[in-house]
């Protein structure tokens, strides 16, 4: 009896000491209270919990003081795992789950066991969709109105995810769940991205224990820029065929076995996101070899467009009496009126991506497997969700060997060039990607590409989902409107948690999207949806979902014309589209002139969400963004001193040379012997340049999008002793600064280069055109040897350290000014050009 009194004593100590710590009553405890094996969940006031108070005895001595333990703290009972997973570049009509002919049977398992969604909406592009999908909030409202590499130093636009919008991985870490990410991360600054850090807004700084991914937008899945949590890996070295797709799902396999053997009662969660299906398209060759075996392509891309149509309605994802647009034949050629080289090669362009998407698919089937083997499936929370965003354009209607090329404006490769590549395409000698009319056709029953936030080929998603254990209406079909906001209150609301009011003492801003658990009931198959309003913008285009209604602005410019002066008031300066997606499922009748008052009010309810979610100021640039000013650590300074090899320092943090004139200098102590390597090289295969000692003789390389090479070499080998070899550059063009002005013409302009050696010039060339906009993203900046790939394969291979002592590296760089008669030129251009504006109907 008195054992019990003190037992119940102990209970309300411990009540008191939880309550008064801000841990609310009526949290599940489990075990011995104060014992090592105690458990509770938390109220999620604030997060992480704070200590609760101490509940045992203590006097002078241990033998009459009393032990305790703070409770651990674990999820509510029967929290499931998650499994978040995101395809990159996908449109509607890509897996065959969703009437495509690509085969996709972990999709199509995930369907058959759960749900699918035809009503999924994106931001139709990447790291704007990943943001709002790892943190509920609208890609704005968490500072990504752009990708990364084009943020601009407003709120909405800035690519950091605010400390007031904690990520999923983040409020499930602190409620007890074992949390990691694994594939694409596209939500680093790229001025952020360095072993400079910070780290704050990597995985592992936003609430995910474990990393194993990239980093930036794509990644050459056979040597990519690979991270284990923020160190830098290379699984691939001695590994011929190693490829990413296949290495995340190993790693992935053996994580969540790891946790599971040591701790099993401990729900996991994954975010896994595939480099698939954006460029570059790498499969295996045995997928290669898969999909071309079937031919699935031969009768061209209206005739795909039609195949997939014809399906979806079959399955009923589509109305029956629904319609496709016109094929856009002033825009991309229609399939009989290519040339017979272009059908080759086109159709080995395609052959490859669907090789790729069906490879992913496979590789993530071994992971839900895993789930099933390890005996967790039935209680895991399977999000599977196609694209984040509709199909990419990017290669333009030729496609392209090189998508580095697109990003520097060149595009519109004829076919007998790029059939120079055709034996090794999707193999490491390419970085390529697909003619457009596949992306058309594969957006299907939509049209429009991923860029294109104002039709629904670059936002209308698709989406399966799968939980056996609370989901039993297997195979069905739900339409109700989803967005990405909405998957962090879902989860959420599954797993019994609530959304933290404080985290780490910062007052949180709300969730913004829906949950729809709703949805996996039966009963509510129908019911109306719970998300009513939703703005979409991207770069100038934008649209309002409005319960039903769909305001759209036309599209004025396709995903690859992106170097041209951009829209200077694209929030008004827009021809308006409206459609009622009730009785108009895919965007055809547009009956704006009918409704030209709701055409008002939509709009006026857009500008509301866009000052509510930091959308303002609306900005129509594309490319120009790509090189605008932001604060890396290289920002200000206009000389670099090395002293020492280094390698793995990105893009986004390295000395930045295009547009500009500059002088690397390198001072070196050449061996007995001779020697030879890697003095300084950025970017790699694809774009970027190499200075380096090549048989004992001083070279300075450009590598112009794997399209050209321009070399600069000495003509005798450097005898032993100190030497000084020095690369002057003087830039002929304005530079960055005509942006201001909505004006590309600084950009990508001539200029001479000089080759020196001891103060003697060796070699001077000319070179008519310049890189403007970026070198290999996934390539570094490296010092003293080459990672990943060369810029030359001719002259040799990675690493190709140098043999010779590297006494001192300096860059210099000399960035154009514009001087008064410049910028009045320019004002006078800029001008003129906003007098000569479309017409609209506002």
């Amino acid at each position: 009896m008195q054992s019990g009194l003190r037992l119940l004593a102990f209970v309300a100590v411990l009540a008191t000491s939880l309550a008064t710590s801000g841990w609310a009553l009526g949290q599940q405890v489990t075990g011995t209270l104060g014992s090592p094996s105690a458990t509770t969940t938390v109220s999620n006031k604030q997060l992480p919990p704070p200590d609760p108070k101490f509940g045992g005895v203590i006097k002078d001595d241990a033998l009459n003081s009393k032990a305790w333990w703070a409770p651990r703290v674990v999820p509510p009972k029967g929290a499931p795992n998650v499994l978040l997973i995101i395809t990159d570049d996908a449109g509607f009509g890509v897996p065959s789950t969703f009437g495509g002919v690509i085969p996709t049977p972990t999709m199509d398992r995930i369907a058959s066991e759960g749900l699918r969604y035809n009503r999924v909406f994106s931001t139709a592009l990447c790291s704007p969709t990943r943001a709002a999908l790892i943190t509920g909030r609208n890609h704005h409202s968490a500072g990504f109105g752009v990708i990364s590499e084009q943020s601009t130093g407003f709120p909405g636009y800035n690519s950091i995810i605010g400390k007031d919008k904690a990520t999923i991985g983040r409020m499930l870490l602190d409620n007890g769940y074992a949390t990691s990410w694994f594939g694409k991360d596209h939500n680093v600054p790229a001025f952020a991205a360095s072993q400079a850090g910070p780290f704050d807004q990597w995985p592992t700084g936003m609430g995910f224990e474990y990393f194993y991914g990239f980093v930036g937008g794509d990644a050459n899945q056979w040597q990519p820029n690979l991270f284990r949590n923020t160190t830098q890996i290379y699984p691939f070295q001695g590994k011929p065929g190693w490829n990413l797709i296949t290495g995340m799902a190993d790693d992935a396999i053996d994580y969540m076995t790891r946790i599971h053997q040591t701790q099993p009662d401990k729900p996991i969660f994954i975010k896994y996101a595939p480099g698939a299906t954006h460029a570059p398209h790498h499969p295996t060759k045995e997928w290669v070899d898969k999909i071309s075996a079937m031919k699935l392509f031969d009768g061209g891309y209206e005739k795909l467009r039609e195949t997939i149509f014809a399906n979806q309605k079959k399955l009923g994802l589509v109305p029956r009496d629904a319609k496709l647009t016109p094929w856009p034949n002033e825009m991309l050629k229609p399939w009989d009126q290519l040339s017979a080289d272009e059908k080759k090669l086109f159709i080995r362009q395609v052959e490859v991506f669907a090789a790729y998407a069906a490879y992913s698919d496979n590789e993530i089937g071994r992971v839900i497997q895993h789930f099933q083997d390890l005996g967790r499936l039935d209680n895991t929370l399977v999000i599977y969700i196609n694209g984040d965003n509709g199909t990419s354009a990017e290669g333009g209607p030729m496609g392209t060997p090189n998508e580095v090329a697109f990003f520097n404006g060149v595009g519109d490769l004829p076919a007998d060039v790029q059939l120079k590549w055709y034996d090794v395409w999707g193999t490491e000698q390419t970085y390529n990607h697909m003619s457009a009319g596949w992306s058309w056709a594969f957006d299907t029953p939509f049209d429009w590409f991923k860029q294109n936030a104002s039709r629904l080929g670059g936002i209308n998603q698709n989406m399966v989902v799968s939980w056996p254990a609370r989901i039993k209406d297997k195979g069905a079909l739900r339409e109700q409107f989803v967005h990405v906001i909405d998957v962090v209150p879902t989860i959420l609301e599954a797993a019994g948690i609530k959304a933290p009011e404080m985290v780490d003492g910062i007052k949180q801003a709300p969730i913004e999207g829906t949950s729809f658990v709703y949805t996996f009931d039966p009963a509510n198959a129908k019911v109306a949806s719970r998300h009513k309003t939703q703005y979409f913008e991207m770069m100038g285009q934008w649209a309002l979902y409005d319960d039903g209604w769909l305001l759209s602005t036309k599209v004025n410019r396709a995903p690859w014309q992106a170097f041209g002066a951009a829209n200077p008031d694209p929030l008004n300066n827009q021809v308006f589209q409206l459609y009622n997606l009730g009785k108009d499922f895919n965007q055809t009748n547009d009956i704006a002139a009918q409704n030209p008052q709701k055409v008002r009010e939509m709009r006026q309810k857009f500008l509301a969400e866009a000052k509510k979610h930091q959308v303002l100021p609306l900005d129509a640039s594309v490319a120009a963004r790509i090189v605008a000013p932001r604060p890396n650590i290289t920002a200000g300074r206009t000389e670099f001193v090395y002293t020492r090899p280094m390698v793995g320092l990105p893009q986004g943090d390295s000395p930045f040379l295009l547009n500009s004139s500059y002088t690397i200098t390198a001072d070196i102590t050449v061996p007995q012997g001779g020697a030879e390597g890697m003095i300084l090289t950025s970017g790699g295969r694809f774009g970027g340049y190499g200075f380096y000692v090549l048989k004992g003789k001083p070279v300075f390389l450009w590598n112009l999008v794997d399209l050209k090479r321009i070399k600069w070499e000495g003509a005798e080998a450097l005898t032993p002793g100190q030497h000084t070899l020095e690369f002057d550059f003087k830039y002929d063009g304005l530079g960055v600064g005509t942006l201001a002005f909505n004006n590309m013409s600084g950009l990508g302009r001539p200029g001479t280069g000089v080759l020196k050696v001891d103060g003697k010039v060796v070699q001077t060339i000319t070179m008519e055109k310049t890189l403007p906009m970026i070198l290999q993203w996934d390539e570094s900046f490296d010092i003293g040897s080459d990672t990943l790939t060369g810029v030359n394969d001719a002259d040799y291979k990675p690493p190709f350290a140098l043999t010779a002592k590297l006494n001192k590296l300096t860059i210099k760089v000399d960035r154009p000014q514009l001087s008064p008669a410049d910028i009045k030129k320019l004002e006078t251009a800029m001008a003129e050009a906003q007098d000569g504006k479309p017409p609209t109907n506002k």
